[in-house]
């Protein structure tokens, strides 16, 4: 047990309905001061097949229950969520940093949410029936076994939902592996659902690291389904350990996303959303790290841009007024100042930032914009997952796509553009699975999401996650004698 921001959370993992513990733990720190938050059970191979074990013994009576009795389930867990928000936006500023503003207004109202959207849209679930010379077709979406669930730290608890309540709507029971520098919100989570009356073992929670862990649950023969959100060479490594098995992947990786400003943008929107990719102290995925604008605005748009950009206010994220809070470890702190180091030291200048906040010490990184990075050089093609942005100037429409295309990732892109018939062109031209234009951030359950190229497989989302959660049948019926 451990007390988080007056919060008491349960440190064990939850497998079978039981708490259970470990033979050896490991601490997690706050990133706010980099003071440890808890000792957590530390998981492996035995845990593991535990979950898995407990799991599959509860797939059959889960997988008949009537779509009516989960998607009640399913609204149980989001009635729960609701009752707690305050104290799940607590812990998970606590332990992963983000503001906490954020967490009360939007991130844990959207964790109900999932559950919500996904409960309802089971229930609306199907497919017309179809005739095929007088036969009859019908399709079903049976319940897969066992899924394999591994979520990021950067934003736990709704990651990690946007996971488990399709899974559970399908049908299908869950182990889930949280990162192990924010694991904290996971665990609630599994409380939540045993007070909602979800059945034990349908939702298992093991905690540890990658290696350990998470290697033995990819691995696992009983796992009829892996979801991941996280790195590229992670990726690869799940799915060398997945593929002894067949096991059929859902992969969301990383992003190294495109703004276009276009000479007819807003100017004051194109700033506002370029300024928006300093969410959550650049610890997002999706965010359009490239600054791609027009070269002749790109002085007024710079000018606009530092201005706004520096009345950002960083600080401790548990403050309401804070916009900018730490990176979530001390190793990932150092691999953000790198990229910006090596940058610089290549020939780039920092127009905003440039290192750490000396003000404010331990993992509080200023807001950064580096500018004249030679072309190819990785600040431009790699994902930094911190708050550095980089400034590039496009003279036409056909190298501004060239340069947003211009890397290996394909996860998102965002057009700041005033004619409709540029954004319908330039959107069809672009490597991406989520564009947005003059917005950003819309994210709908009902469309599909995930990335191009490298940035991953396969997409969730509306029936998009039923397909990838189920074994989809389709039966052929010959007609009846009368």
């Amino acid at each position: 047990m451990a007390e988080v921001a007056g919060v008491t959370v349960d440190t064990g993992h939850w497998i079978g309905g039981e708490r259970v513990g470990s033979a050896a733990a490991f601490t997690d720190l706050s990133p706010i001061d980099e003071q440890p938050l808890a000792e957590v059970a530390r998981g492996g191979p035995v845990e593991v097949d535990a979950a898995v074990a407990a799991a599959s013994r509860a797939f059959p009576a889960w997988a008949r229950t009537s779509r009516e009795d989960r998607a009640r389930a399913l609204h149980a867990i989001a009635d729960g969520v609701d009752e707690h928000v305050e104290e799940l936006a607590r812990v998970e500023t606590a332990d992963n940093g983000a503001l906490i503003r954020s967490h009360r207004r939007g991130v844990m109202p959207r964790v109900a949410h999932n559950f919500r959207f996904f409960a309802d849209w089971l229930l609306r679930l199907g497919h017309d029936d179809f005739e095929t010379r007088g036969h009859r077709n019908h399709v079903d979406w049976d319940p897969a076994g066992v899924c394999a669930l591994i979520t990021p730290w950067n934003a736990p608890l709704m990651l990690a939902t946007w996971k488990v309540a399709p899974a559970l709507a399908a049908g299908n029971t869950v182990v889930l592996k949280p990162a192990e520098w924010s694991p904290l919100t996971a665990s609630l989570l599994a409380g939540i659902a045993a007070e909602a009356g979800l059945p034990d073992g349908v939702l298992n929670v093991v905690q540890g690291t990658g290696a350990e862990a998470g290697a033995a649950l990819v691995a696992h023969p009983d796992v009829r389904r892996i979801s991941f959100t996280g790195s590229v060479p992670t990726a690869r490594s799940i799915s060398a350990a997945a593929a002894p098995n067949l096991t059929p992947l859902s992969l969301e990786l990383g992003g190294k996303s495109p703004l276009l400003v276009f000479a007819d943008a807003d100017l004051d929107l194109a700033v506002d959303l370029a300024v928006e990719q300093y969410d959550n102290a650049g610890q997002v995925c999706l965010a359009a790290t490239r600054l791609l604008v027009d070269a002749s605005i790109a002085e007024e748009f710079t000018e606009r841009f530092l201005d706004r950009a520096g009345r950002l206010v960083q600080g401790d994220p548990r403050e309401e007024g804070t916009d900018i809070g730490p990176q979530i470890h001390r190793r990932h702190f150092e691999r953000v100042d790198g990229f910006v180091r090596r940058a610089l030291g290549d020939g780039a200048r920092a127009l905003l930032g440039g290192g750490p906040n000396t003000d404010l010490g331990g993992l509080y990184y200023r807001p950064t914009l580096v500018a004249e990075a030679p072309e190819g050089s990785e600040i431009l093609t790699e994902e930094v997952f911190g708050p550095v942005l980089t400034l590039q100037t496009f003279e036409t429409e056909e190298q501004a796509v060239a340069m947003a295309n211009g890397t290996r990732f394909g996860l998102a892109a965002t057009l700041a553009t005033g004619d409709p018939e540029r954004a319908a062109r330039v959107t069809g031209r672009l490597a991406a699975g989520t564009v947005w234009v003059n917005c950003f951030f819309v994210r709908d359950l009902r469309a599909p999401f995930g990335g191009s190229r490298q940035s991953g497989v396969g997409r969730e989302g509306g029936d998009w996650s039923f397909d990838f959660y189920c074994d989809v049948k389709n039966t052929v019926m010959a007609p009846w004698e009368k």
